[in-house]
């Protein structure tokens, strides 16, 4: 058989089984990205090991391209996520959302980084195991939120609005740290902080004037599909610019990408069918991949010790950030409380940074499956703690998800 054929075939299964476990964990009340995640270990070297198949004759060829999709899938991810950034509702979400996303970065970023310290690991792995524990996925409290009925309260839109800075500052730390991380000395620094700045400047006024009329100028031409090609080719190279011009993150780029084309009158067009493109093939290749990458087999006692803490530093964390946040900005402790639990979930944000710091060598293959497990767990605990932390009540909010009128404007 082919490598053309082989890699078909994998790309099939994979795909199936993301989709089929997504499924079943959506039946289970979890979310999605559970079980997309779970599929991936399955079919990873932890149990069945989809690339050393007998049926499969290169494996190296087919795991590397598989893995490079996977890549184009983080891209439209961040894509997606910056799409989803409201501008204005977050420069209007108050005090409360700020300072409780600012100290939702900050805690996990120093507890996280000095018990890495405590187990040995090196300064600079330390420093990155604490970003990735600064990560936040929103949607995973959200939809627990509509629920319960409560995504319109006090702590629920502090909690929203909490989460997209939390999201800005965790890309924007990871962007600097990624730059200056290689470099030495303060002249090398200036340097990188001279293209970073560089590339913002040309970035913006680019997103902000020009994009959206080449936008506006591409809808009216006789092209099937325009609007949303010309969406991926601006990405794509909002992405390679961010790297190759100011060496940061090449998903700060898809994120700024995706802000500018959420300003513009076609964001629901372009969110449509990116959406599609993105969840229909991409996206479900990288969140198995994730697990594709992890043997959790390799975790000694040592690992599973140090996956535990960090999970514990990692709810506790996120818990007495945001929610000591939420506090120093009036809310009471029973709301802070709320705030910081539904900031716990890591999500497909921390498995991002934590595959990128996988890629650049900064985090061990042992180190970066204690990650993979921190997220499911802590993916799997915050609904449960959520719907603990909040009053059992039945709200008109609650009667009105019912019938989908909530969702629409959440997702709006």
């Amino acid at each position: 058989m082919s490598v053309a054929l082989q890699l078909i075939l994998q790309l099939a299964i994979l795909i199936l089984a993301a989709k089929a476990a997504g499924l079943v964990s959506v039946r289970l009340k979890q979310p999605a990205v559970l079980g997309e995640l779970l599929a991936g270990l399955v079919l990873g070297p932890t149990l069945l090991d989809i690339f050393h198949w007998p049926l499969f004759t290169a494996p190296q060829t087919t795991e590397e391209i598989v893995f490079e999709l996977a890549e184009l899938g983080v891209i439209l991810l961040m894509f997606m996520a910056g799409l989803e950034v409201d501008v204005r509702e977050m420069l209007h979400t108050g005090r409360t959302a700020v300072i409780a996303g600012v100290l939702g970065v900050i805690a996990p970023l120093i507890l996280g980084g000095l018990a890495s310290l405590l187990f040995n690991y090196p300064v600079s792995s330390s420093v990155f195991i604490g970003l990735i524990l600064t990560a936040t996925s929103v949607s995973i409290s959200a939809q627990t939120l509509l629920e319960l009925g409560v995504i319109k309260s006090r702590e629920g839109l502090a909690l929203l609005g909490a989460a997209v800075v939390d999201d800005v500052l965790v890309i924007l730390v990871l962007s600097i740290f990624l730059a200056t991380i290689g470099s030495s000395g303060a002249g090398a620094i200036a340097g990188v902080i001279v293209r970073m700045a560089l590339f913002f400047v040309i970035a913006v006024p680019v997103g902000l004037w020009l994009l959206p009329r080449l936008t506006y100028r591409i809808e009216r031409l006789p092209i099937s599909e325009g609007v949303v090609s010309w969406a991926i080719v601006a990405t794509l190279l909002f992405a390679f610019a961010a790297e190759a011009l100011g060496q940061i993150a090449a998903i700060t780029g898809a994120f700024l990408a995706g802000i500018f084309f959420g300003r513009t009158r076609l964001r629901h067009e372009i969110m449509t069918g990116m959406h599609t493109i993105a969840y229909a093939f991409f996206v479900p290749l990288f969140l198995v991949s994730i697990g594709l990458k992890v043997d959790a087999r390799s975790l000694n006692g040592a690992a599973v010790i140090f996956m535990l803490a960090i999970t514990l530093i990692a709810i506790l964390s996120k818990v007495a950030g945001a929610g000591l946040g939420a506090k120093l900005a009036g809310m009471r402790w029973s709301e802070s409380l709320r705030v910081g639990v539904g900031m716990i979930s890591r999500g497909e944000v921390g498995l991002i940074v934590a595959s990128i710091g996988l890629q650049q060598g900064l985090i061990d293959d042992s180190m970066f499956v204690s990650m993979v497990m921190m997220i499911l767990l802590t993916t799997l605990l915050t609904p449960f703690l959520l719907r603990r932390v909040f009053p059992h009540k039945t709200s008109a909010t609650a009667k009105e998800i019912a019938h989908g009128d909530k969702l629409a404007d959440v997702s709006d």
